[in-house]
Order: C-alpha cells, then structure tokens, then sequence
C-alpha cells in the first residue's frame, strides 16, 4: 500500500516593478528666494535682510505631481491652491502655513495695490509651535 506523503511548499512571489506604466512627473510650479524673515513669538518680533547664502538657503519650492501640490522647501507638505483675483495663495492640508504669490501676468496689476506688492512677488508664512515666520521675496 502506497502512502502519500504531503511536503508543504512555500511560495515566494517576488514583485518587481512594472516597467511602462506612466508615472506622474513632477512639476515646479514656483520657486523664490526671500529677501526679508520676519520672526515673531507673542511679545517679541525679529525683522533680517538675508544675504544671499542665507536667502538661497531659505528658498521656497512648490511643485505639483499629478494634482496635488507640495511645499517642496518645507519637508514636501502637502498643499491646495486657491485661486484669488491677481494672488494664487498655496495652503498647507496640516494647517503648518501658506505661501501667497502674485503670478507673473498679474504683476502690474498686484503693484498697484500697495509698496508690498510692488516690491515683492511672494510672502511665505509659517507657523511653528507658537510662533510665526515670515518671509518676503522675489521670484527665482
């Protein structure tokens, strides 16, 4: 009598990566570099003009990769865009802060509001803990 003999086999299924399939490209949407940083925490507030080492250090990316958008500059947070008369402001989904700029069609338009817009093409602000950063620049 013959008796069957059952050895259990381990199945391995490796899976690579598909070649092929598209992927969506990141995009740069904005790049600046500040001029001004502005530090405030409650009762005291600090106003700098960066150097350019320190401005470039500082600089602020945005970029989109399908339809979302991303605070490249700022650990790749993610953002949603608001579209608004001559601005375009970019708010981080985390609450952490925003990015306003005026895009560049819009310009003249932007000056005529206020010195602000005249010498500037972003503000980016950012909330840490308590505290507040700000800074003002050009576009890159």
């Amino acid at each position: 009598m013959l008796r069957r003999i059952f050895i259990p086999v381990l199945l391995l299924v490796i899976v690579y990566p598909v070649q092929g399939f598209p992927q969506a490209a990141e995009e740069v949407v904005f790049s600046g570099v500040p001029l001004f940083k502005i530090s405030e925490g409650g009762d005291e507030r600090v106003v700098e003009n960066l150097e350019k080492d320190r401005a470039v250090e500082a600089k602020c990316i945005i970029t989109k990769v399908g339809d979302q958008y991303f605070w490249a500059s700022r650990d790749n947070a993610e953002l949603f865009s608001i579209p608004g008369g001559a601005f375009l402001t970019f708010v981080a989904t985390s609450g952490a802060g925003y990015v306003r700029i005026v895009p560049l069609g819009y310009k003249a338009d932007a000056a005529l509001m206020d010195d602000a817009e005249k010498k500037f093409d972003y503000v980016e602000h950012m909330l840490i803990g308590l505290r507040s950063v700000t800074y003002y620049g050009k576009t890159k």
